[in-house]
């Protein structure tokens, strides 16, 4: 029987950050073009946390199921865990999916842009057929294409959308960082499962790349974002405040391509996602600046 720490690991705390640093980035970039919202900042905020579970718990239900998770390095899993009955999962997963849809409505009722209704649906879809589904195109090694899509360029010229009702080239630099970052969340946790999941028949890309490559292009997801915040310098000069995470970028890089494994890589997983929420505070500093 789960009890309530077992559900919160469930919703993977360690990812969270993906869904917080494009609306904090989002909102300072609708401020720069001036005119940023908190009430649209927080329900962007929320809408993006819910999703964010969702995918979480619709990945566990799924992976469950199929028994990937049977065997695995790290903390166990609801449904391969065997603590919660997989409907239950399922269930939770598309209640968070439902409260995500519910904010989102509101968010872009407020803010009058309906089109995004379009957006939100279609995250919704994607985040269910990540690993679920027939043929989970997050078993095909895509998963890193989800993540970039909606949890960086979504995210986060969305969130400035909805307030400034425009998106500048900075934004669509920064939104990249950003999904590259969340990129690098999603690669340091496959680089940990890559003996398991290649058992298992659940080809990640870092299955697919191999675990050196793996590990380079993660450091290139973690650094190259700085390069990509920098060059919104040609519209605000003190976007290059961005480059002093540069020393962080190394020292998160560095386990990784040092080779650590298994249990040793859950503190890099909890830093990068660190790392998101830094990028996206540093940077949105320099453009409001």
């Amino acid at each position: 029987m789960a009890n309530l720490a077992d559900w919160i690991e469930g919703a993977r705390p360690r990812t969270l950050p993906a869904a917080l640093a494009p609306v904090i980035l989002g909102t300072a970039s609708a401020a720069a073009l001036g005119s940023a919202s908190l009430p649209l900042a927080l329900l962007a905020a929320g809408v993006a946390l819910a999703l964010q579970v969702g995918v979480n718990y619709a990945n566990d239900y799924s992976d469950g199921v199929r028994g990937t998770d049977e065997v695995r390095t790290g903390p166990p899993r609801l449904t391969g865990g065997g603590l919660v009955a997989p409907r239950v999962v399922k269930v939770a997963a598309f209640a968070s999916f439902g409260v995500a849809a519910v904010l989102g409505l509101v968010l872009v009722a407020v803010s009058g842009t309906w089109w995004l209704l379009l957006a939100g649906a279609a995250a919704v879809v994607a985040a269910w057929f990540y690993t679920g589904g027939r043929r989970p195109y997050g078993y095909m090694g895509l998963g890193e294409v989800f993540v970039f899509v909606f949890f960086g360029l979504l995210a986060t010229a969305g969130t400035t959308y909805t307030q400034a009702l425009a998106v500048d080239g900075a934004t669509w630099l920064g939104a990249s960082g950003i999904g590259l970052i969340a990129c690098a969340l999603l690669m340091v946790n496959n680089i940990r499962d890559i003996p398991t999941d290649s058992q298992v028949g659940k080809h990640t890309l870092a299955v697919r790349l191999g675990e050196s490559r793996a590990r380079a292009v993660f450091a290139a997801m973690v650094l190259l974002p700085l390069l990509l915040g920098a060059a919104a310098w040609w519209w605000y000069p003190w976007a290059l405040l961005v480059l002093a995470l540069a020393p962080v970028g190394v020292v998160l890089a560095r386990p990784v391509l040092r080779g650590e494994r298994g249990l040793a890589l859950i503190p890099v997983l909890r830093n990068t996602g660190f790392y998101e929420i830094a990028y996206a505070v540093v940077l949105g500093i320099g453009l409001v600046l």
